[in-house]
């Protein structure tokens, strides 16, 4: 602090005639003669307009860069030109002195700070501490700001205590790829940055807490996407001792449409309770467990009508159905809306449409002549309707569809409200399923769930015929959260691990202090963990999650600004027994093998 009398956004008419002392960044000057100009002064809080009426003042400004930091004294008068688009633009300040505090000494920026927005993403974030100035910039970073207090403020009225967890932890299968920490201490091993408070939190439990949370970091070694930050994200995590998953969504379901409806740009949130759609119901009617419901198109099922219709791609497989009533996109919209589907998830869809004359045309409609009756009465159709085809394995043509119905969502408001918030609850996810890549049984969700139905169920059922008490939280299309009760009875705990091929002492293994915790008597718990980043992101409107973290990495998961990751001397490897072996070393001992 300077001895400001005030800052730049807070001056105002009933301040005219006062000696006041404003600070902040020099950000442009209009000149009109060699002893007038209009500078705009800015700082965190807002703009003001220095009227600059000597010809000594001007000269000193000549000699200084934009974006320098100045102090001014002076006195407030009512401007003759008002400026309505900002608080201030009632009154000017005349200086009687300017003083540099912080020299710009370089004559050009590497973009406008009022457009920094436009300027090319890693030059944003090499010069993020510019970018931020931009006062577009920085209002999400104060959004983000005011949504954590507020969330705080309303976990700590539910009666949860803020709990901090440990940062440097063991190894742990969460689902992505840890970042690891060797240990001076302790040659060869290793520490791990948590993924998530998982395991703590559960301890806190059986340590008899009742209601826990914070605003957890977690780290991740994953690949950027548009709603996800590579390395490191923060949710809200939170878990509740002698707790259902009724508990877990009474609790969200009071904290977040307040905060939606507050800050978000759209006035509108779902009121409790919320929409509650199985999983497997969520893949057959929205082709996607993080449905839009905000979309009013359906996917339908019509492997039984179009199977044999005699088209190739349909012999044999599943084929889904969106029905897209009065659709009018051309036949260049269709084919990019075509095109678009394939890049998102490597198959094709397929089309056709019910014309005016009640006739079935474009696309793949020749080889629906025969049963055109059948496919109108099949699928309800109506003149004017399109329809857009998915085909494969269950699985497959359904996440095609998925995507196509977003797409189609999108392309008109008439398949979407746009301006609501939309929650939904996802709920009994499978225990298990078959993985993609290695074709043997795996966890479908979360190792630590409850089995529907106990140890019953694991020892009657079919694996794949298994619910768990698993939920994620969706809202508008994107998933904010998982969660679930959790398995706390070591019994259950071992033969759900059984099942997928691990015994009770890789249990022990993996999970030592969990494990022997649950074993000195645990209460029923349940918790989820909404992500922060993401949470903010849609209230904010915003596409790219990095528009909303202060100090973001790139799509590559670099720190371009600080350098990130970077190599490091000798002597720090040494010291923590770490000895780098580059690639093109190795290929040359191989070879002289």
């Amino acid at each position: 602090m300077q001895g400001r009398t005030h800052n730049c956004g807070e001056l105002r008419l009933s301040n005219a005639g006062e000696q006041v002392r404003l600070v902040g960044w020099y950000e442009n000057i209009r000149k009109v003669s060699k002893n007038l100009g209009f500078l705009i002064l800015r700082d965190f809080y807002g703009t003001t307009q220095i009227v600059v009426e000597t010809e000594e003042i001007m000269e000193q400004l000549s000699e200084l860069n934009y974006e320098s930091t100045i102090q001014v004294d002076g006195v407030v008068r009512e401007r003759s030109s008002k400026n309505n688009k900002i608080p201030t633009g009632d009154i000017e300040v005349v200086p009687s002195k300017v003083e540099v505090l912080g020299k710009c000494r370089y004559n050009e920026l590497p973009f406008q700070i009022n457009h920094s927005k436009d300027a090319d993403e890693n030059i944003r974030l090499k010069y993020r501490y510019l970018d931020l100035r931009n006062p577009e910039v920085k209002s999400k970073i104060v959004l983000r700001s005011k949504i954590v207090a507020d969330l705080r403020q309303s976990m700590t009225a539910h009666d949860f205590m803020e709990i901090t967890t440990p940062i440097l932890t063991c190894s742990s299968p969460e689902g992505a790829r840890d970042y690891l920490v060797p240990s001076r201490n302790h040659p060869g091993k290793f520490y791990a940055l948590p993924q998530a408070p998982q395991q703590f939190k559960q301890l806190l439990m059986a340590s008899g807490f009742d209601r826990y949370f914070q605003i957890a970091p977690c780290f991740r070694d994953e690949d950027a996407r548009a709603d996800r930050s590579p390395g490191e994200f923060y949710q809200l995590d939170m878990e509740m001792a002698f707790a259902s998953q009724e508990d877990v969504f009474a609790v969200l379901e009071d904290v977040l449409p307040p905060i939606f409806s507050k800050y978000g740009i759209y006035n509108e949130a779902s009121k409790p309770p919320f929409k509650r759609i199985p999983y497997l119901e969520a893949m057959d009617k929205y082709g996607s467990d993080k449905p839009d419901l905000r979309i009013n198109l359906l996917v339908q099922d019509a492997t039984d009508v179009l199977a044999d219709c005699g088209f190739g791609p349909f012999e044999g497989k599943k084929v889904k159905a969106i029905v897209a009533p009065a659709f009018t996109g051309t036949r260049k919209v269709i084919d990019k809306l075509c095109a678009d589907v394939e890049v998102q998830s490597g198959q094709k869809a397929y089309w056709f449409r019910l014309d005016d004359k009640m006739e079935l045309v474009g696309g793949i409609s020749k080889f629906l002549q025969d049963k055109k009756d059948a496919v109108v009465a099949a699928l309800g159709l109506k003149a004017g309707d399109f329809v857009g085809l998915t085909a494969g394995d269950l699985k497959t043509a359904q996440k095609t569809a998925g995507v196509l119905r977003k797409m189609l969502g999108v392309s008109s408001d008439a398949y979407m409200k746009k301006d609501c918030y939309e929650f939904c609850w996802i709920v009994d996810f499978p225990m298990y399923e078959i993985g993609e890549e290695s074709g043997e049984l795996e966890f479908c969700h979360n190792p630590f769930s409850m089995p529907q139905g106990g140890l019953s169920a694991l020892e009657n059922q079919d694996p794949l015929e298994i619910l768990a008490y698993q939920y994620d939280l969706v809202c508008n299309g994107v998933e904010l959260s998982s969660g679930a009760v959790r398995n706390h009875d070591p019994e259950i705990m071992v033969k759900a691990f059984n099942i997928v091929g691990l015994g009770e002492d890789d249990v022990k293994a993996k999970f030592p202090a969990m494990y022997n915790a649950f074993c000195y008597g645990a209460p029923p718990h349940a918790g989820i963990a909404p992500g922060v980043d993401r949470m903010v992101m849609l209230i904010a409107g915003e596409e790219s999650i990095r528009e909303i973290i202060p100090f973001p990495m790139n799509k590559n998961a670099q720190d371009v600004m600080m350098g990130a990751p970077a190599e490091v001397e000798e002597k720090q490897l040494r010291d923590v027994h770490i000895q780098i072996i580059k690639e093109d070393l190795k290929k040359e001992e191989k070879s002289a093998e």
